[in-house]
């Protein structure tokens, strides 16, 4: 007697070859979604991530070319300064720190953290 095999998405009855394991292909992408999210955000996803919402957010804050902000402001929508693509130093030694095209960096002024946002200029390439 044959062993019966079924799918291991919609565990319908497989005919035709002795190895297959779905259906057909809607199952077994599901079954792959599905397991993909079950399972814990690789590492690059999760840097990946910050790095696009610490971009969004240095976007929205920055729309002049240069800003300062409140630090607790940004920090509380999910902004994490540790995640940064590359950074320049000014001739005062300051060192911005830079997601893509859009730079920051943290100051103290009045007792309170805040942030110096500004956008990637062409002379800084040198």
């Amino acid at each position: 007697m044959k062993n019966q095999k079924f799918c291991l998405y919609c565990n319908k009855e497989l005919k035709g070859r002795s190895d297959k394991k779905f259906c057909d292909q809607y199952c077994k992408s599901a079954y792959y979604y599905k397991l993909s999210k079950e399972q814990a955000p690789k590492f690059y996803n999760q840097v990946d991530n910050q790095l696009k919402l610490n971009r969004r957010i240095l976007k929205e804050y920055n729309k002049a070319g240069k800003a300062i902000v409140r630090s607790e402001i940004i920090i509380e929508l999910g902004f994490n300064p540790n995640f940064f693509t590359h950074y320049w130093k000014n001739q005062k030694g300051d060192v911005y720190l830079f997601v893509y095209e859009y730079g920051f960096l943290k100051i103290k002024e009045h007792g309170r953290e805040k942030y110096v946002l500004i956008i990637w200029q062409e002379y800084m390439r040198k």
